[in-house]
């Protein structure tokens, strides 16, 4: 009896879960977007601290190879680490109404319809 009623507590649980949510609002799917972006910058500010230290480390290791007269091999060429500046984000601006073909007029007609029945067969006019 335990077990059922387990079972069934799980069973509506997961069916409450799967439930469809509503969609986001333009407030939410900003602060989305500008939490992406944050993301996406603190990413690359903290590969450009690891390139510093790795760079660092390298230094000290040619360093100390040095002094104690061990040879060493020139290091690989790699790019030059790349500072990504403080964050700034700025919202991608709003397609106005008009951009977006709202008020467009209808294009003209640039081929026949694509049957051969007359208009009239296929929109009779409407007795009164």
């Amino acid at each position: 009896m335990k077990k059922l009623l387990i079972m069934s507590l799980l069973a509506v649980a997961s069916a409450a879960s799967l439930a469809k949510l509503p969609p986001l609002s333009d407030e939410a799917k900003a602060k989305a977007a500008e939490a992406a972006a944050k993301t996406a910058w603190t990413g690359k500010v903290e590969a450009y601290l690891l390139c510093k230290s790795q760079d660092k480390v390298a230094a000290s290791y040619y360093k100390t190879a040095k002094a104690a007269g061990k040879e060493t091999k020139p290091a690989a060429a790699a790019p030059a680490c790349a500072d990504p500046g403080p964050f700034a984000y700025t919202p991608p601006a709003a397609k106005p109404i008009e951009a977006a073909g709202a008020h467009s007029p209808a294009g003209t007609a640039g081929s026949p319809p694509s049957t051969k029945q007359p208009d009239a067969v296929g929109n009779p006019a409407k007795k009164s």
